[in-house]
C-alpha cells in the first residue's frame, strides 16, 4: 500500500513545530482531537510512514512549518481518561475508547508556506484546507497537492 498525506493542524503554543523538533526523538503523540471526522482518518486511513503537513493554526500567521510523518498505529489517546485535562471526556472508559491518537515524527522542519500564499497557488486550488468552511484539524492531501507544497517548500517529496 502506497503512502498516503494528510494536513495535520497544530496551535504553535500548543504543540509547534519547533516542539516536535525539541520531542524524545522528535516526536509527539497528537492528543486532542475530538471530532469524529478526524478521529475516523486516524483510526481507518492513517498509516506508519503516511506524509503529514505539520500545520500552524490559529495564530498571526498560518501556514505549513514542516514536514512530518505518521510514527504510529492508532491508540487510545489518554487525555480523554484524564479529568484534570482540558480533553477529558467522561463519557470515554478505557473499556471503550472514544478517541484516539497517532504519534506524527519530525521529517524537516522547513520555511513557513503560508495559507494566503497556499491560497494564491493554483495548483492547490482544490485543497481541502482551502474550502470555504474547512476547519478539521486533520484533512487528506492529495499525491498533486503534496508534491505542490514540497515544490514551493524545495522540499523532497
Amino acid at each position: 500500500m502506497s503512502p498516503q498525506f494528510w494536513l495535520m493542524k497544530s496551535e504553535p503554543d500548543e504543540c509547534s513545530i519547533d516542539d516536535l523538533a525539541a520531542a524524545p526523538g522528535q516526536t509527539v503523540p497528537w492528543i486532542g482531537v475530538r471530532n469524529y471526522q478526524a478521529r475516523n482518518f486516524m483510526r481507518d486511513n492513517m498509516r506508519p510512514g503516511d506524509g503529514v503537513l505539520f500545520y500552524h493554526s490559529s495564530c498571526a500567521v498560518p501556514g505549513v512549518a514542516g514536514l512530518a510523518e505518521v510514527a504510529s498505529a492508532p491508540y487510545p489517546d489518554p487525555t480523554q481518561f484524564d479529568p484534570s485535562s482540558p480533553y477529558h471526556d467522561p463519557k470515554s472508559s478505557p473499556d471503550a475508547p472514544r478517541w484516539l491518537l497517532v504519534d506524527v515524527k519530525l521529517r524537516r522542519k522547513t520555511p513557513l508556506l503560508t495559507l494566503k500564499a497556499m491560497r494564491e497557488d493554483p495548483a492547490l486550488a482544490s485543497m481541502a484546507l482551502l474550502r470555504p468552511g474547512s476547519r478539521l484539524s486533520i484533512t487528506p492531501v492529495t499525491e498533486t497537492e503534496w508534491q505542490a507544497v514540497c515544490k514551493r517548500l524545495d522540499a523532497p517529496a
